[in-house]
């Protein structure tokens, strides 16, 4: 990867952006190696993980992004490198609705939810003061699940609409309402399966 890097950041025209994303998986802490717990090729690894992110931070024309879920595993070695360290939460309750919507419209398109129907817009919605009406109900609705979505990844978000035609829908072709009930009844299901994950630890 870094030798691939290295052919393109010669080139003084390119803009090179790497993005490293479980870094975690490369830049595990040395001290846990040391103590036992991890095998000796992982301190190989980040030392040459390191040793290579030096080498490249000398072009102007680089810039290295990572991500990470569990930040408490990277070496610190590697975080002190780090010019710029930002903590992005789960979404929030405006992100989770927005991204529900943008999967329901996906499912509009394909004709699984059926007839189309429109939802309105958060700022609709704030606009009207969330007082239920026939046009409302169902953006109500889908605020409501937002909100109990709370927690939950982008990753699994996204899947959710998904999992709830799975799980919950009988038929090829479903009606708006109907869709967001198994929504709902989808996310409860997330956390239940969380909690007996927990439980089982």
């Amino acid at each position: 990867m870094f030798q691939k890097i290295h052919e393109l950041i010669v080139e003084k025209d390119v803009l090179v952006f790497v993005l490293i994303d479980e870094v975690e998986s490369l830049t595990a802490a040395r001290n846990a190696s040391r103590a036992g717990t991890e095998p000796s090729d992982a301190i190989r690894v980040v030392n040459a993980v390191l040793t290579q992110i030096d080498h490249i931070k000398r072009y102007p024309n680089v810039v290295i992004l990572t991500t990470s879920n569990i930040t408490e595993k990277i070496d610190m070695a590697f975080v002190d490198r780090a010019d710029i360290k930002q903590y992005i939460g789960p979404p929030s309750q405006a992100g989770i609705f927005n991204i529900y919507v943008s999967c329901i419209e996906e499912l509009m398109k394909c004709q699984i939810i059926y007839p189309r129907q429109q939802l309105l817009t958060l700022r609709d919605l704030e606009m009207i003061g969330y007082v239920e009406n026939n046009v409302s109900k169902l953006s109500l609705l889908l605020n409501d699940i937002s909100r109990k979505s709370e927690g939950l990844s982008g990753r699994v978000l996204r899947k959710i609409p998904f999992l709830a035609h799975a799980l919950f829908i009988q038929s090829p072709t479903v009606t708006l309402d109907k869709f967001l009930q198994a929504l709902s009844l989808t996310v409860d299901r997330q956390f239940e399966e969380r909690k007996a994950l927990k439980e089982s630890t």
